[in-house]
């Protein structure tokens, strides 16, 4: 599938290409950003494989794996990544994920992107149902499922071997239909009517 990007108020969400090299690794290399994913802190190498695999996947049809860029509108800073990826698509079925250099967190960065990616699941890759994970300790994520409207749905006991450990996974859903109730809710108390 062809993909154009995705704008929100404060942020662009595009491809990746060649020239954000740099940018992914300033964040993907530092052990605290990473502290909670499967990969990292990456070396160089890392970050051009990473680079390449997502360049790669923009022309596979059909594409199953989504891997964005999200940059600043204000100042076209890349600031991290979020991404979405089929994983079952007689199932509908999809996961979603992102990181973000450090010194942008707790900016509403990732909530915003990761409710467009969610959009992005359910209107143009007609999805039904959009899963995440993660670490129990990685409260800042669990808040950020929340606020986009996952439910949680349990634990997953040793749920992944990351890093020669296992780790057990906090698991987060939305439906389709609950995404469009939220919506819907969402733009009636954006509309304020005056009698």
């Amino acid at each position: 599938m062809f993909f154009n990007t995705i704008e929100t108020d404060r942020l662009i969400i595009r491809e990746f290409n060649e020239d954000d090299f740099k940018s992914i690794h300033a964040y993907a290399s530092k052990p605290e950003v990473i502290m909670y994913l499967p990969f990292g802190p990456n070396s160089e190498m890392d970050t051009h494989i990473f680079l390449k695999k997502v360049i790669d996947y923009q022309t596979l049809n059909p594409r199953y794996d989504y891997e964005f860029a999200v940059v600043l509108k204000q100042n076209n800073i890349l600031i991290g990544a979020c991404g979405i990826h089929v994983t079952n698509i007689n199932n509908k079925e999809g996961s979603i994920g992102y990181c973000y250099d450090k010194q942008y967190w707790g900016n509403g960065y990732a909530s915003e992107s990761s409710d467009a990616i969610i959009n992005f699941g359910f209107e143009k890759l007609n999805l039904h149902r959009i899963f995440a994970t993660c670490h129990p300790d990685n409260i800042a994520s669990a808040k950020v499922m929340e606020k986009i409207g996952m439910i949680k749905e349990g634990r997953l006991r040793e749920h992944k071997l990351q890093k020669g450990k296992w780790r057990d996974s906090f698991l987060y859903s939305i439906l389709d239909y609950e995404y469009n109730v939220k919506s819907y809710i969402i733009h009636q108390q954006e509309c304020k009517y005056t009698p």
